[in-house]
């Protein structure tokens, strides 16, 4: 469950806030177009377009147009010449007849390209300039070149003189979008300003009589800078602008500064790796008297021709390539003022064959209490591959871009590399977060559904798909958790079931937020929507004509309420359960008003989580068929998000028994008998049952219902809901599953259990300290129907013990008590990714996009396990390099790993029932396992002294110290092993297992 901001700042109390509170969010990316004219922009009438290209960067000798008309056929290869239009400058006018644009590459007629890296520039009408990948709707020549335009201003008068400054900002083109007092906007975006000197931009415009003008500024490619929601007042003469600083009669910024006709350095260590058909190309940074703004990459080979990409690091990932092919690469290095190095040494690679679809995979199948659990957010753990990284509309606002850190960084293919991490701590199960295709402004935990029959392409690469990462984990014997939503989907809702329609108005103050339309370009938050730029593109979402049959109320009418940048705020502009945009057969129409009371379970949690009327039958199939897919890929197990919030009754009836029928058709009984289900029941208190209600309980979900209900769902959730609550704690269910009779193990009884497990949230409530955790959790068991299935962790994404905000600190010898204790109790010890290391102790575990991703608990772990490692068994790391071996030596990692080797070495710590009866001690308990052939009996005390009596008599031996005490009176007595430290005495047991480590010796 979410009830922190981990998606967006807390529910607001009206649809106006909402809307309000996310367009905060959206707002500052860097700033929005000003609040100018209400009217929309209006495509220009001409039936032309003169194309300009700017030339300083490419210095080819000569420049061709290869267009196509919209709707038209392309110009014979290589097209139409370009001529001369003034300094650094040519140009093109072409005729385009009815189309209102054209697509459009560019080339030196002898094989060199340049097509916007694949996907070809998208042009309109007028005016167009194409600088460095960047388009701009302006004349850059104009009053400067042998065919001088006038530029757009007033007439002739009072002259304002502006400087731009975008040091800060990285921009390669600048536009100046201004409105004279008492006189109209210029055309969005503006008119292009030309390079004054590194870092500043220049424009000189006539006001006529006017003053002053407000102004905003942008890159040309939907980036605006509008001082922050104020726009810009600007006087006349000169003024300068740098960081949201104005200052009036201002000194030239480039006076005195000696023009920069320095090229940077040539890149050096230029390396090529081909891995299938994708190639990685990497290279030392340049240097720069001024700094180095950008790097051009050539690529040579292949029948697709020359082809030159920008890119703004030193790494390159260059995917969908032919199969066994040899490309080339050069690299050259750019400054601010457009210098240009010369190319670096040239760097050839081979590619391979094209990596086949993966078959589909098979569940391992045995029993999940054997397999100790790495959970890790997969975009935050380790990058594989970069070309899928992706930060998404808050990259800037986040402060994520100033760290170089998208939200979507780590993928499959990262966590492919780093399964023998994770093996070599001795984890045999990896619980990642979801899989499918999310659409929101911050959604790269995978919360935010969108697309639930689609694997998100921001996790996948060539070679390394989902099913690749299921096969390469089954390939070591580790399992794959995946966690699902059945409660919710984004807020744009779910693709194929319903999609709301936003009235996303596209006036000038709007246009930067509502993307416009493009016919057959499909949302899927990898790929770049070519006309805006964006890889979160949303014209799919919204209209300005009210929609057939829609039942918004007040459909595109001002709500009175602005943004916080002061813009018109519209009914409907913005997903909400109370505006009747979604149908109340498929979303619930309401807000939550009590987490503890049966609204909780019929109405939204969140503005960002759309609540699925899982009562529906319609919503119960679109979400069955969904999950019955990755169930086919072979998947081990769910991890149920939010799962308190859907009737047990709805789970007891369709979605358990959808799974089991699925797994057992697909895979067959013994598979589907171990097949994990784990639900996130969240009840945040420290008594049996969540502030009395079962209802609101995690073991409640655990069992079958009790009596009949109504054959309608909906119905029956009520029924169930009154029934429960009236009926109270005192006549639950018990269960003694867990429980040992005496020093005997018994078959347990499963024939009232639902087929959903939990996550142990008293006992993750209670470690910030150990002790507590075990007297809470033990207090519970006998109300689950067998609490030796309990997923038990500290911390986690959402929360640390205490229902704390920040990731848990209590220091490494707590945290290794806490590990002692989970490793040996009965249930299934579940660690967070890093905390092998306390990665971010005491950060923050979210603050959404108030903050950067780096200081917070989701943080990007790659760092920690760069370099090789390689596990040829569970606990047992043969060989590591670089600082993966360096993480691989701190205390916790060595006490984690030997954890699990006693663990996989005694049954009874892995499927054993348990007892306290006849012993003294803090943390000290009695296990048993006796199936199969298999008897094996342990007496385990954590950090203190335990006396046991009435146990078996015999040898036992202590897993840690090797220390054999012979038992003939059915006593045994343990002296205190100290803080984090345990002893693990097992009848006939195998002796000391594994080295002295930090804790355990």
């Amino acid at each position: 469950m979410r009830r922190t901001p981990t998606r967006l700042p807390g529910r607001p109390l009206a649809a106006a806030v909402a809307v309000s509170g996310i367009l905060a969010l959206v707002a500052a990316v860097p700033g929005a177009p000003s609040p100018s004219p209400s009217t929309a922009p209006v495509a220009a009438a001409d039936s032309t377009a003169t194309v300009f290209y700017y030339t300083k960067t490419k210095n080819w000798t000569q420049y061709h147009l290869h267009y196509a008309p919209d709707g038209g056929s392309w110009t014979t290869v290589p097209g139409v010449r370009m001529e001369t239009a003034c300094t650094d400058w040519v140009k093109k006018t072409v005729a385009l007849g009815t189309a209102q644009g054209l697509r459009a590459t560019f080339t030196n007629g002898s094989g060199t390209w340049d097509n916007n890296a694949g996907k070809d520039y998208a042009l309109g009408t007028g005016s167009i300039t194409v600088k460095d990948g960047a388009v701009a709707h302006s004349d850059p020549c104009a009053g400067t070149g042998p065919d001088p335009t006038p530029t757009p201003t007033p007439g002739d008068g009072n002259k304002a003189t502006v400087y731009y400054s975008t040091r800060t900002l990285g921009w390669t083109t600048a536009n100046l979008h201004y409105q004279p007092a008492g006189g109209s906007w210029t055309a969005v975006p503006g008119i292009g300003m030309q390079v004054a000197c590194t870092g500043w931009w220049k424009k000189e415009v006539d006001l006529g009589t006017a003053t002053s003008m407000k102004a905003a500024f942008n890159n040309g490619n939907g980036v605006w800078d509008n001082n922050k929601g104020a726009d810009y007042a600007l006087p006349t003469g000169r003024t300068t602008v740098v960081d949201n600083t104005v200052t009036p009669n201002a000194g030239d910024p480039c006076a005195g500064e000696t023009p920069d006709t320095k090229a940077p350095t040539v890149p050096a260590g230029v390396a090529a790796k081909a891995d299938g058909v994708s190639v990685v190309l990497t290279w030392e940074p340049s240097t720069d008297g001024r700094g180095v703004t950008k790097y051009q990459v050539t690529r040579t080979g292949g029948t697709r021709g020359t082809v030159v990409t920008d890119v703004g690091s030193t790494v390159f990932s260059d995917a969908n390539l032919e199969e066994k092919t040899a490309y080339t690469y050069t690299v050259r290095a750019a400054d601010a003022a457009g210098n240009l190095s010369a190319a670096s040494a040239a760097a050839t690679a081979t590619t391979g064959e094209k990596p086949p679809t993966p078959a589909a995979g098979k569940p391992l199948g045995t029993d999940p209490r054997k397999d100790p659990i790495y959970f890790v957010l997969t975009a935050r753990f380790n990058d594989g591959d970069t070309g899928n990284n992706r930060g998404g509309s808050q990259h800037a606002k986040s402060g994520n871009a100033a760290n170089n850190d998208p939200m979507f960084r780590g993928d499959f293919k990262g966590l492919v590399q780093k399964l023998d991490y994770i093996k070599g701590l001795g984890f045999s199960a990896v619980w990642i977060t979801p899989v499918v295709l999310n659409r929101s402004d911050y959604d790269y935990h995978g919360y935010h559904g969108w697309d639930f029959y689609k694997v998100d392409p921001r996790l996948e690469s060539a070679g390394a798909s989902y099913q690749d990462l299921i096969n390469a984990a089954h390939a070591k014997g580790m399992k794959i958790y995946q966690d699902v939503v059945y409660n919710h989907s984004s807020r744009w809702g779910a693709k194929g079931l319903f999609v709301p329609t936003v009235h996303g108005v596209r006036d000038s103050q709007w246009s930067w937020y509502y993307d416009e339309k493009q016919t057959g370009f499909e949302y899927d938050g990898l790929t770049v929507d070519p006309k805006t730029g964006k890889s979160y593109y949303n014209g799919d979402l919204w209209s300005t004509a009210e929609p057939a049959g829609n039942t918004c109320v007040n459909w595109g009418k001002p709500t009175g309420a602005k943004s916080p940048e002061g813009y018109t705020i519209y009914n409907c502009q913005w997903p909400s359960p109370t505006s009747g945009m979604f149908p109340k057969s498929l979303y619930h129409n309401c807000w939550i008003g009590n987490w503890e009371g049966e609204d909780s379970r019929s109405c939204w949690l969140h503005d960002d989580l759309a609540d699925f009327n899982t009562e529906d039958p319609q919503v119960q199939n679109h979400l069955i068929g969904a999950y019955n897919k990755y169930i086919d890929m072979g998947v081990d197990g769910f991890r149920v998000d939010t799962a308190v919030h859907i009737p047990r009754t709805t789970w007891n009836r369709r979605f358990l028994p959808a799974i089991q029928e699925r797994v057992t058709q697909r895979h067959g009984a013994e598979a589907a008998k171990n097949f994990f289900v784990f639900g996130e029941v969240a009840a945040f208190v420290n008594d049996k049952w969540n502030r009395g209600s079962v209802n609101h309980s995690a073991q409640f979900f655990t069992w079958k219902e009790r009596k009949e209900y109504s054959a309608d769902d909906a119905r029956a959730a009520l029924e169930m809901y009154d029934h429960e609550q009236q009926a109270g704690t005192a006549n639950q269910p018990t269960s003694a599953n867990a429980f040992l009779d005496g020093n005997a193990y018994h078959a347990p009884d499963h024939s009232r259990f639902s087929g959903m497990h939990v996550i142990d949230m008293r006992m993750h409530m209670n470690f910030g300290d150990a002790v507590n955790a075990f007297h809470n959790g033990k207090d519970s068991d006998d109300s689950y129907n067998d609490a030796t299935y309990n997923v038990v962790y500290v911390d986690s994404h959402d929360y640390g013990p205490n229902k704390g905000s920040e990731r848990y600190a209590g220091g490494t010898d707590a945290w290794a008590e806490n590990m002692s204790l989970m490793w040996t109790f009965r249930g299934i010890p579940t660690l967070y990714y890093g905390s092998e290391i306390e990665f971010q102790a005491g950060k923050k575990i979210d603050c959404g996009p108030t903050c950067p991703l780096a200081t917070t608990g989701r943080a990007y772990y790659g760092d920690h396990v760069a370099g090789d490692v390689k596990a040829s068994d569970f606990s047992k790391v043969d060989s590591a390099t670089g600082q993966v071996a360096t993480t691989l030596q701190k205390p916790l990692v060595k006490h984690v790993q030997r954890l699990n080797q006693i663990r996989r070495a005694v049954p009874a710590l892995q499927t054993g029932q348990y007892s306290t009866q006849g012993i003294q001690g803090e943390m000290a308990f009695k296990r048993r396992y006796t199936a199969g052939g298999t008897d094996s009996f342990a007496l385990v005390t954590v950090t203190h002294g335990a006396t046991y009596t009435g146990i078996p008599n015999g040898t036992y031996t202590d897993a840690v110290t090797g220390d054999t005490r012979v038992v003939t009176g059915g006593t045994l007595t343990v002296a205190a092993p100290g803080k984090g430290n345990l002893r693990v005495y097992v009848l006939n047991g195998p002796g000391r297992i594994g080295a002295a480590g930090p804790y355990l010796k």
